[in-house]
């Protein structure tokens, strides 16, 4: 008898592999800031719509918030808007905010959720405003150059609580929530919100095993380019302070740290433009990303 061929043994190695992890995060929540390059590259596209069914098959719980920048740019220069931004926000007017719902609440959404149930998983797409999910209040900016001045961006939301629901009634039935960032006030003003911190939001409200952030980068990188992982909260306070964390990186690392520090288990920092990214960070002991604990993970695989 002829022996298996090699790949098939790898195979094998690999789901072998993957056997601590599905036990270990087996009926766990898990939020997933789904934006970047996988957004809008077609094979990423679909091997992030796989992963999120795989993780669901084996008994995780995927929640999917997704941004859609480079989408709402498109087609405000479509329709002659001009696109002003504010220290990396969207200065968004009414007529901003129409175009926004119309990609994040439509578009993007049902395109995520289409992907995901042709490959065989019961996404339902949602926005902050169903139910009330999402609460927000209007978002302020400092100014740089006046330190004691805050500025005004529109109709742009910061997050003010997250009812967790109609996710938790959508899991009992084996449903994959897909979330357009977008948030209500007290007064039922409608608010663009920047899909990270409503992810981490999210995952604490649900006391996620996991924040996955997936991004253009490989990581969060020491000085010398190498990617670092396995990290507390006290390291990464560390790197901020000595400028090896800065600039752009900087939202993601507070969304990630406001999350281990309220009660989620780990929070990732991942390379989007890797193929089947989620499926790497989350079932291999490898991963292609940044992982940082909070203090309720413990020494168990992550």
């Amino acid at each position: 008898m002829s022996p298996p061929p090699t790949n098939a043994i790898e195979k094998a190695r690999i789901l072998g592999e993957a056997l601590p992890y599905i036990q270990r995060f087996h009926d766990c929540n898990i939020v997933i800031k789904y934006g970047g390059n996988a957004m809008t590259d077609e094979k990423l596209k679909d091997s992030f719509a796989r992963d999120v069914v795989l993780l669901k098959l084996v008994g995780m719980n995927p929640v999917v918030v997704h941004g859609g920048g480079p989408q709402i740019g498109q087609l405000l220069q479509r329709v002659g808007k001009q696109t002003e931004f504010v220290q990396g926000m969207r200065v968004t007017d009414e007529e901003t905010l129409d175009v926004v719902e119309m990609v994040l609440g439509g578009l993007v959404n049902q395109e995520i959720v289409s992907l995901i149930n042709k490959h065989g998983g019961k996404a339902v797409g949602l926005n902050g405003k169903d139910g009330g999910m999402i609460r927000a209040k209007k978002m302020l900016v400092k100014n740089k150059e006046k330190l004691n001045e805050l500025l005004d961006i529109g109709l742009v939301g910061e997050v003010v609580s997250i009812d967790p629901e109609l996710i938790s009634l959508l899991d009992t039935r084996d449903f994959i929530p897909v979330i357009a960032p977008i948030g209500v006030g007290e007064n039922g003003e409608i608010y663009n919100i920047n899909a990270d911190p409503v992810a981490g939001k999210l995952a604490i409200t649900l006391q996620a095993e996991k924040l996955i952030l997936l991004t253009n980068i490989a990581g969060v990188m020491d000085k010398q380019g190498q990617v670092l992982t396995g990290l507390t909260s006290a390291r990464v306070d560390e790197l901020i302070a000595d400028g090896t964390i800065y600039g752009g990186m900087l939202p993601k690392i507070e969304t990630a740290l406001d999350a281990v520090r309220n009660g989620v288990k780990t929070a990732h920092i991942i390379d989007g433009r890797v193929e089947h990214a989620l499926l790497l960070e989350v079932l291999t002991d490898e991963g292609v990303g940044t992982l940082i604990r909070g203090a309720a993970a413990n020494r168990a695989p992550a």
